[in-house]
């Protein structure tokens, strides 16, 4: 390695890192560094690691030997326990890019400026540390070059001259930090904010969309999901119940206390409302605790075109698009008489026009809502099942378990929390 490294984050992150052996450890997500009222400039003390699992370590900058060529090699010793974020630790990505700063530009005149990106640099000692910042006027000139740009709209300043970079009174945007992670899945998403600390957590949770923070609270351990809508409005909790699957959901409202349950039960829509009023009155551990309320449910007459076309719906979760309940009107849990059931493979077997009636499962004996975990389990696993019908007494369908319900339920309470095996040769080292 040279005597000096000099590097911007932003080429930095997604960088692939590998072992002195050639073998890879995984991609750069961020850059951990340090503020001191001793030094003038932060001190960079280690990367974010993701390795394979998704999984995301500390890997200190006294284990990287080169930043070159497009890629970071280390010494194979990484720390394989999950990054967790000390208080002195700021991540330069999720919280520095996009923070309001002022800084002293080539005239020498104090502007308003935004932080676009952050220079990294390794001394003669081997030490790294942030010396430059890649900055936009806050209020850019209008006069153009001959090319088109902004005159001196974008520069690179000395850290020295950067005032505000510590300041936490004025933070990176929430939106501006998700487009880092617009091309996570849910569950992705749901460990990435994880890792965050418990206030940026919350701006995160507040900047998603409905949608987007129904998906991924149903990824995260019900502590956390009870401190994120903690910080909402009752208004804007409603809304993202009615977004998330019911039994999650109903899941979610039971840590609350009765007071709120009710508060946010009488905001929702009253069919929504009513699931989950049904589904909260159920143990935990019995068939009608696990189950959800919505599954695919068609009458008898109804064709294989038509039940292929509702599988299709993206809103539909893999476990749920597996099989249809087929029914006597009403077709809204609690329905008609449950009739059998449908699996996709036997849908894209059939003639598009025949009845999904002409071909139900009728092997498949439905559990009632008081079936126990085990029951429900051993039904699933005997009949290589991917959900199973839940009746009520009178034989209605009102509702129905799916595998990734009962893996949940199975599963240690904290699995949420240490989810990826640890696998590899890379030794443990002590974080920082």
């Amino acid at each position: 390695m040279s005597t000096s490294t000099r590097v911007f984050v932003g080429r930095l992150a997604e960088l692939a890192v590998f072992d002195p052996l050639g073998d890879p450890v995984g991609r750069v997500r961020d850059v951990v560094v340090t503020f001191s009222a001793q030094r003038t400039r932060p001190r960079v003390i280690g990367l974010v690691v993701e390795v394979p699992g998704r999984r995301r370590v500390f890997v200190p900058m006294t284990r990287v030997t080169s930043v070159d060529g497009g890629q970071v090699i280390t010494t194979g010793l990484v720390n394989m326990r999950r990054f967790e974020q000390r208080p002195n630790e700021t991540l330069v990505l999720a919280e520095l890019i996009e923070r309001r700063v002022t800084v002293r530009d080539e005239g020498g005149e104090l502007v308003e400026a935004t932080v676009e990106d952050i220079g990294l640099e390794q001394n003669h000692a081997r030490s790294w540390s942030v010396t430059r910042a890649f900055v936009r006027r806050a209020s850019a000139r209008s006069s153009l070059t001959r090319l088109g740009r902004r005159r001196g709209e974008t520069f690179v300043v000395p850290i020295e001259d950067v005032t505000g970079l510590r300041d936490t009174a004025d933070v990176q945007s929430a939106a501006r930090l998700l487009e880092h992670y617009e091309d996570l899945k849910p569950a992705d998403l749901a460990e990435a904010i994880h890792d965050l600390p418990a206030k940026r957590r919350a701006e995160v949770a507040a900047a998603l969309a409905d949608d987007q923070l129904a998906d991924v609270l149903e990824e995260l351990p019900e502590e956390e999901q009870v401190e994120i809508i903690a910080g909402l409005g009752n208004d804007r909790v409603a809304d993202v119940l009615e977004a998330m699957e019911p039994d999650d959901a109903a899941d979610l409202l039971a840590e609350l206390p009765t007071a709120r349950q009710e508060e946010l039960l009488e905001l929702m829509e009253p069919d929504e409302a009513a699931d989950l009023r049904r589904l909260l009155t159920y143990d935990e551990n019995t068939a009608g605790g696990l189950m959800t309320t919505e599954p695919v449910i068609l009458g008898p007459d109804a064709s294989i075109a038509e039940a292929l076309a509702v599988v299709r719906r993206k809103e539909l979760s893999t476990t749920m698009a597996c099989t249809v309940f087929v029914c006597r009107p009403p077709l809204e849990t609690p329905t008609g008489k449950f009739l059998g059931m449908v699996h996709i493979q036997r849908l894209l077997r059939e003639p598009p026009h025949a009845s999904i009636g002409t071909i139900l499962d009728k092997d498949v004996e439905p559990v009632t809502t008081d079936a126990t975990t085990g029951q429900v389990t051993r039904m699933l696993a005997t009949y290589d099942l991917v959900a199973l019908p839940v009746v009520d007494d009178n034989g209605l369908l009102v509702g129905a378990v799916t595998v990734d319900d009962v893996l949940d339920h199975l599963l240690p309470d904290d699995w949420r929390e240490d989810r990826h095996e640890v696998t590899g040769s890379h030794e443990v080292v002590p974080h920082g």
